[in-house]
């Protein structure tokens, strides 16, 4: 009965044409805010697939590293039981170390000197399992995924890597590798504390420029023979898992095998930091987004208190016929909720048309070249429409009880009358 009420109220030619008009202020302000919200949080959700889906790339589903150190002690045996597990696809073994890398840069006319560039790197040596555990190899742009062996050493650079040492897209380039050695560094002499090696570049790999920037790939036993490393000691364990397996589960089985001095991260635990400052940012944005609805609940408040005062007399027509104070109140607040429908129900509506849209047509472009797309990706959450509608009908309900509770004194007044 309360909603045909404010039905009508909502239908009816008001006797001022103020109230007409900052009634549909406050709906088009709900239809720009509803609209914005949705439309910001299903961008900030398809840049986050998209940076997931980049850091999968390189990051594997779990990876067992020490606890303390940088070192951790892995058996076959221990191996075998870890492939045993129902749902692992397969284990690369690896090992991970800061270096500086040098390549002479061959003189482009004769009589040119030779140039030596420089670039300190994490270098990452890994076994032949590596490429079934990530996506590296299918990030090559250059050359081919070839780490070598241990008598023929290759390095895979990352394309900014490549650019800073001034490689020319080229491969077969010979490459100085100098590592720490195993032991105190010579303060005195720090140059007999590295240990030098040659391998040749391979190719370069292009997956996000954090890694680009970063990361070199070689063959694991070369490495490990630099650093002097026992034969079952490992920098960690990189593991692909079969789809749809229960991570969680498999995680926590890994971690009662292995014990104590061994953990066991999920991709999300080993990139915690960047997971949890893209959630901070989504929130921010919805929050500082939010505002807009805030300021359409004080135009409804105002059309609201307008159409109480214009209502006086309705109100106690409905009070002669039995109509309480809960009722009258009740009639104000769907007043308020029906005008937060119309506003979200339009706003929603109109996001979604817009984010497919964008979607379909990659109608709105992104500026500048330095990014993977050229367009803004659009994943629309059913999740991210509830959280919308709830903050609409929750600030429409709060601005509404205000005009509803002077609505119901009025009507106290009138009995008392």
């Amino acid at each position: 009965m309360n909603f045909l009420f404010a039905w009508r109220y909502f239908k009816a030619k008001k006797s001022t044409n103020a109230i007409n008009v900052i009634s549909w202020i406050s709906i088009v302000a709900i239809v720009v805010g509803t609209t914005s919200l949705i439309l910001v949080l299903s961008v900030f959700n398809g840049f986050e697939g998209l940076v997931k889906s980049l850091y999968s790339s390189f990051y594997p589903d779990l990876k067992v590293i020490p606890e303390t150190g940088k070192q951790i002690v892995l058996t076959e045996a221990q191996l075998q039981k870890l492939r045993s597990i129902k749902g692992v696809k397969d284990i690369s073994l690896v090992v991970e170390e800061r270096a500086l890398l040098q390549f002479r840069v061959p003189p482009v006319r004769e009589g040119e000197d030779t140039i030596e560039t420089q670039s300190v790197v994490y270098i990452k040596g890994v076994d032949d399992n590596y490429s079934n555990v990530t996506g590296i190899a299918k990030g090559v742009v250059y050359g081919r995924y070839n780490v070598g062996d241990v008598e023929d050493p290759r390095v895979l650079l990352g394309y900014g890597i490549g650019s800073s040492l001034n490689i020319q897209n080229s491969t077969d380039d010979r490459l100085l590798i100098y590592l720490p050695r195993k032991g105190d560094i010579d303060v005195s002499n720090p140059i007999q504390s590295l240990s030098t090696g040659t391998a040749y570049s391979s190719g370069m790999f292009a997956i996000q420029q954090d890694f680009d920037n970063k990361y070199a790939i070689t063959n694991l036993s070369f490495l490990k023979q630099m650093l002097g490393m026992e034969q079952d000691a490992y920098g960690g364990a990189e593991i692909a898992l079969q789809p749809d397996t229960d991570l969680e589960n498999i995680q926590q089985q890994m971690q009662g095998l292995l014990g104590k001095g061994y953990v066991v991260q999920t991709r999300y635990e080993q990139n915690m930091s960047l997971y949890s400052v893209m959630q901070i940012e989504k929130w921010f944005i919805y929050g500082i987004l939010s505002l807009i609805l805030v300021v359409a609940a004080f135009n409804m408040i105002g059309a609201l208190t307008m159409l109480v005062l214009e209502k006086k007399q309705d109100i106690s027509v409905l009070h002669a016929l039995g109509a309480d104070r809960s009722f009258i109140q009740r009639i104000f607040l769907t007043e308020g909720l029906l005008l937060a429908l119309i506003g979200g129900g339009t706003g929603m509506l109109l996001a979604f048309i817009i984010g497919w849209l964008q979607t379909e047509f990659h109608l709105i472009p992104l500026e500048g070249n330095s990014f993977l797309i050229d367009y803004f990706p659009v994943k629309m959450i059913f999740t991210d429409f509830l959280l919308v509608a709830a903050t609409v009908l929750v600030i429409a309900f709060i601005a509404a009880w205000f005009p509803s509770r002077k609505a119901a004194k009025q009507q106290f007044i009138l009995r008392s009358e």
